[in-house]
């Protein structure tokens, strides 16, 4: 047995996609509470601010529709250092783009630093989705949760900078040339291999692939729910600050201080996913989460009483911690070519995360953010409806490799434990080493 899939390799690999993703957290809280900060060094409108925001959801766009075929070509780990190299150089032109009082500037870092958090975020993904394979047990809560233990860490470190009046620039040098330290010891630990197809795959097999899986009835189930789950974390992330100072009348101080509590929330929430969805299982956990998440919702929208709010923060935050990741487990278990569904699910999510924010403003703009917030509640309460058809998904092995343990003949992928590579269900030989299945788990 190679010894790439020793558990000491797991485990490394475990933790280099876990800092990896920490990374992307930080910088988007950076940008999150130091725009006061840079709206000021321009001297921008809200309009004006506007158009600056839209370098961050073109570039995020850009990369996450490309990652995909890019993972499949390239690998993650090769897709994975180019965003995470994307997301600390568009940090530094950000806070370049601020000492110049460069709105043109700022908008493009926004957009290289969209770019690496979309392209990467899919491609750790898919590492992740390879790992729980590897492993039998659920790995991608906790995965997504270093992005909101992330996401905690640069919120407060931004804070204390603010509070220091320290610039910009220096700001974002300093938390750069730790990420690119980071980063550079733990990168060679990601699986070359995730997501990889032959090279010399057939374009014609690859589209037919493409179109076999769209009409896989659970894959669009899939799609569906994690509509649902994008929306509930995203509508947080753009909106709540303003939703608990404009619809609730909360102190400004307040708007970055419940943003935190949100995002501790959904890190302890994901930290703690994995003992959940082992003890209840994926849907039944997407059920609780949904149900947490919609009473979370709802009172931030039908209660005016402080500390109700603040608690329904907590209750949003918990509720949104396990569905993204748990959906996009499900979705490397509904048939063949997993990394390629992880990656298309991945896409759709995304999508959602990205778009649905900006059209809330739009409903917000008439009838105000609580109002707002009733369409990601009547979204999560569709995901929650659909969750048990994930029931019908093929269970997480509680062996070394999902795949390589099951039978020849069975109608689900296997994984080469010489290579690394997924290989379709009725295959004999590995595509890529050859090796023979019966001699890597196979009976």
């Amino acid at each position: 047995m190679s010894s790439s899939f020793g558990g000491a390799d797991v485990l490394r690999r475990r933790a280099a996609v876990s800092a990896l993703y920490f990374l992307p957290g930080v910088a988007m809280a950076t940008w999150v509470v130091r725009t006061p900060t840079v709206r000021d060094a321009l001297d921008a409108s809200t309009g004006e601010m506007g158009w600056v925001l839209a370098g961050l959801s073109g570039g995020s766009m850009a990369g996450i529709l490309a990652s995909g075929r890019l993972v499949a070509r390239f690998g993650a780990r090769r897709i994975i250092a180019g965003g995470t190299a994307a997301v600390l150089a568009g940090l530094v032109l950000v806070g370049v783009g601020t000492g110049l009082g460069s709105a043109v500037v700022v908008t493009a870092g926004l957009a290289v630093l969209g770019a690496g958090i979309g392209g990467g975020d899919v491609a750790m993904n898919v590492e992740g989705a390879a790992i729980e394979h590897l492993s039998g047990r659920p790995f991608l809560p906790v995965l997504h949760g270093w992005f909101s233990l992330g996401t905690v860490v640069g919120a407060v470190i931004g804070l204390g900078a603010a509070a220091l009046g320290l610039p910009m620039v220096w700001h974002a040098l300093g938390l750069a040339v730790v990420g690119v330290a980071g980063a550079v010891a733990v990168i060679d630990w990601v699986s070359a291999e995730s997501g990889r197809r032959p090279a010399g795959a057939q374009v014609e097999q690859r589209r037919a692939s493409g179109v076999r899986r769209w009409r896989d009835r659970r894959l669009l189930v899939v799609c569906i729910c994690v509509v649902g789950v994008a929306l509930a974390e995203g509508a947080a992330n753009d909106w709540l600050p303003l939703l608990v100072i404009d619809g609730h009348g909360f102190p400004d101080a307040w708007g970055s201080g419940v943003y935190v509590i949100f995002a501790a929330a959904m890190a302890t929430g994901r930290f703690g996913g994995g003992w959940v969805v082992n003890r209840v299982g994926p849907a039944r956990a997407l059920v609780l989460s949904g149900l947490t998440a919609a009473t979370g919702v709802a009172l931030v929208v039908l209660v005016d009483q402080d500390a109700i709010v603040v608690g329904a923060v907590v209750l949003w935050g918990l509720g949104s911690a396990l569905g993204f990741p748990v959906v996009l487990s499900a979705a490397g278990r509904t048939g063949p070519d997993f990394a390629a569904r992880v990656a298309a699910v991945s896409t759709v999510g995304f999508t959602a995360f990205l778009v649905g924010p900006p059209v809330l403003g739009l409903v917000g703009e008439d009838s105000g953010l609580r109002a707002a917030m009733l369409v990601p509640l009547a979204f999560i309460l569709v995901s929650t409806a659909l969750a048990p058809a994930l029931t019908r998904v093929a269970p997480m092995s509680a062996g070394r490799g999902v795949a390589a343990d099951r039978d020849p003949s069975s109608d689900w992928p296997w994984l080469c434990r010489s290579c690394a590579t997924m290989n379709e269900p009725r295959r004999r030989r590995c595509r890529d080493c050859r090796t023979r299945r019966e001699s890597v788990g196979g009976r």
